[in-house]
């Protein structure tokens, strides 16, 4: 009979947020589940959030991760997608329901039984959930994910999170059509992505930022077509009305209506960004431009698959910047600054190693 695995990883132990390495049990490898001997890690604001217990009680220790890409290390006797070798990613959920109306629907991300990659209990085996600040991670091969081998793994790694969080509502919301003008608010781990699969997508695209000292490297790093600073009151006015959609990444409080006022008639305007507090927005304008609200979170299984395939095909990552695993503490504090450029990922495979 197989056994558990024993893991060694980083972990929270209070809300203080401060992170030392730690020893668990993975289960043992079921029929359908797949070994993932795990190579790099993105570091997200929501393992922060997470942590800190500002939007979840956190249940520790917590071990975060949800960017998780690495090599298969062992599979199931009834594991079809995968076999020894095989590069693999793991998103933010590991399990759901599966027969609720939302689950039927193919969207176990909003199931009110969704079990999170870490600071969950998943009722496969009982266990608590640790993410992928971690050398190994076991799970079922649904809620893994098939990674193109001509990616590099460490700047796929935050297409896990941040990736999906912005290709779920291009694709749901039809956006990537010929002469669609697109816009996105905030260049950071979200809006990046965002901005290159807009530009991949074959769309005009716009970044609307409170920093002036962005645009050249929005412009000649990323591809933007446009750059509007937002504090700017004449070039906001120039551009009212010419973008289709706006993906907001901001997770701050900050004013919506002359974010709205950029979109043209029956343009879209879409949420994604987690932010604390109520947010107030004048609705006649909308009503009068047939303007809409929408938001997202996460993405379906079939979304991040198709997310990752399409990065294959355009040989699109994420830019990023790498670091140790003992470095994530200073990360964390970089992060919650706004220094780092666009994502931090963990080199676990590398500088993750048994503690004496």
């Amino acid at each position: 009979m197989a056994s558990e695995t024993e893991v060694i990883g980083w972990a929270a132990r209070d809300t203080s947020g401060h992170m030392a390495p730690i020893t668990f049990s993975r289960r043992a490898l079921g029929p359908r589940d797949v070994k993932i001997s795990i190579k790099f890690c993105g570091v997200c604001h929501t393992d922060w959030t997470v942590i800190s217990g500002e939007v979840v009680p956190p249940n520790f220790p917590v071990v975060p991760g949800h960017e998780i890409v690495g090599v298969v290390e062992e599979v199931g006797s009834e594991v079809t997608k995968f076999k020894i070798g095989d590069h693999a990613a793991v998103s933010t959920y590991v399990n759901s329901c599966g027969s609720c109306r939302v689950c039927e629907r193919k969207l176990p991300q909003h199931c009110k039984d969704v079990v999170w990659v870490f600071n969950s209990v998943n009722p496969a085996d009982g266990l608590p959930t640790y993410g992928g600040y971690s050398n190994l991670m076991v799970a079922d091969e649904s809620f893994c994910y098939v990674l193109p081998k001509n990616l590099p793994l460490d700047g796929a790694a935050p297409l896990l999170c941040a990736g999906a969080t912005v290709w779920s509502p291009m694709k749901r919301y039809g956006m990537g059509k010929s002469g669609n003008r697109f816009g996105v608010v905030g260049l950071g781990g979200l809006g990046h992505i965002a901005l290159k699969f807009a530009k991949a997508l074959g769309m005009h695209a716009t970044v609307i930022s409170t920093s002036p000292a962005k645009e050249k490297m929005a412009r000649e790093e990323l591809g933007a077509d446009n750059f509007i600073v937002s504090k700017d009151p004449k070039q906001m006015e120039e551009a009212a009305g010419t973008l289709d959609f706006i993906i907001d990444t901001v997770s701050g409080i900050h004013p919506l209506d002359p974010l709205m006022n950029l979109l043209a008639p029956q343009g879209q305007f879409i949420f994604v960004g987690i932010g604390l507090g109520k947010l107030e927005i004048d609705s006649l304008p909308m009503c009068f431009g047939g303007t809409s609200i929408g938001s997202s979170s996460i993405a379906t299984q079939a979304e991040l698959q198709d997310m990752l395939d399409f990065c294959g095909e355009k040989n699109l990552v994420c830019t990023i910047e790498k670091i140790p695993i003992d470095y994530i503490n200073e990360a964390f504090k970089r992060m919650l600054k706004g220094d780092v450029h666009f994502r931090f990922v963990i080199d676990v495979g590398n500088t993750l190693k048994p503690q004496n």
